[in-house]
């Protein structure tokens, strides 16, 4: 491939593809968990409402599985974590993802799909700016109003689909390491709402048969969704991961259209044609850094390279200049 400043390196492409190879595997597993979880427990379909529990037989899974691969087959090395590491670092990760788990699952029961897309409507914009925040990103006014272009048009796009019933009805750690820590912390915090929210509620549902092969197959499903979580989250940002979000919610509005037969109306496709357009600016706003980043990398390195190139020749001048003065 060329190496003119209008190019792409092999690098940069294969850490394009590769992001591009992250982002599709989350959006194909992303969206296979949320129409599984929704066909669990909406009670037209499976009709098992209790997103506590099946978040807790997801960890439950996550767990084991993670500590099979690490301890019996030594797949990776665990990482040496201090208590107090644990502590700051792994605990509040758990905490937050078990509750982030559990209010999703249980928007399927109580929120259609459209209110709940218009509600995660600004998750770009809050993600975004708790990076700046924390300086995890720059601030950039036109990325700024990326983010709230994409917002504002998957809000366009839920306006007057907002139908739901208030009560309901009735540390660097790679992917399996990064299980392996949080799904077990996840577990214990998801078994104090569940002990008193749920357990007495299926105490005394005694016609619910445990049906392995569903719950089997939804937990391989979201343990291999949890895997490419940490995977996308580690080698791209969670900004990447959000703004992707909404490619996976195009395919979402499309299924429940097609196969479950959700009404979409023009103003949802105008919504979401917004949104799309704010998706392809802002990739392509990243591929124009990831070049610009190249280029100074390449143009720093030619000029260390310079240097030092510089520096041995003066010094070999200097050593011929006394050998002749000896």
């Amino acid at each position: 491939m060329a190496k003119d400043g209008g190019s792409i390196s092999d690098g940069l492409l294969r850490k394009i593809l590769l992001s591009y190879a992250y982002v599709g595997l989350w959006i194909f597993l992303s969206f296979t968990v949320i129409v599984y979880n929704k066909y669990i427990l909406d009670p037209k379909m499976y009709n098992w409402p209790f997103p506590i529990s099946l978040t807790l037989i997801h960890m439950a899974f996550c767990s084991s599985i993670a500590f099979f691969l690490i301890r019996i087959l030594k797949v990776v090395e665990p990482v040496s974590m201090s208590r107090q590491l644990y502590i700051s670092s792994v605990v509040p990760i758990g905490a937050l993802y078990s509750l982030s788990l559990w209010l999703s699952n249980s928007a399927y029961i109580y929120l259609s799909v459209s209110f709940i897309q218009m509600l995660k409507a600004l998750m770009p914009v809050a993600v975004y700016t708790i990076g700046v925040v924390f300086k995890k990103e720059a601030f950039k006014s036109d990325t700024m109003c990326n983010m709230l272009s994409i917002s504002l048009g998957v809000a366009v796009a839920a306006y007057g689909e907002a139908r739901f019933d208030s009560w309901g009805k009735g540390i660097s750690l790679n992917p399996i390491t990064s299980l392996y820590y949080v799904a077990p912390c996840c577990l214990v915090f998801l078994l104090v709402p569940w002990i008193f929210v749920e357990l007495p509620i299926l105490k005394n549902n005694s016609s619910f048969q445990f049906d392995f092969v569903i719950f089997g197959t939804n937990s391989f499903c979201a343990f291999a969704l949890n895997l490419a979580v940490f995977l996308l989250v580690g080698k791209t940002s969670a900004l990447t991961m959000n703004v992707a979000g909404v490619v996976k919610d195009w395919l979402l509005i499309a299924f429940s259209w097609s196969v479950i037969k959700d009404t979409v109306t023009p103003i949802n496709l105008f919504g979401y044609g917004l949104a799309f357009l704010g998706v392809g600016y802002y990739n392509h706003s990243k591929l124009q850094a990831l070049k610009s980043k190249e280029a100074q990398k390449k143009t720093t390195q030619t000029d260390e390279e310079a240097g030092r190139l510089l520096e041995d020749r003066e010094g070999e001048a200097a050593g011929k200049k006394s050998d002749s003065e000896a």
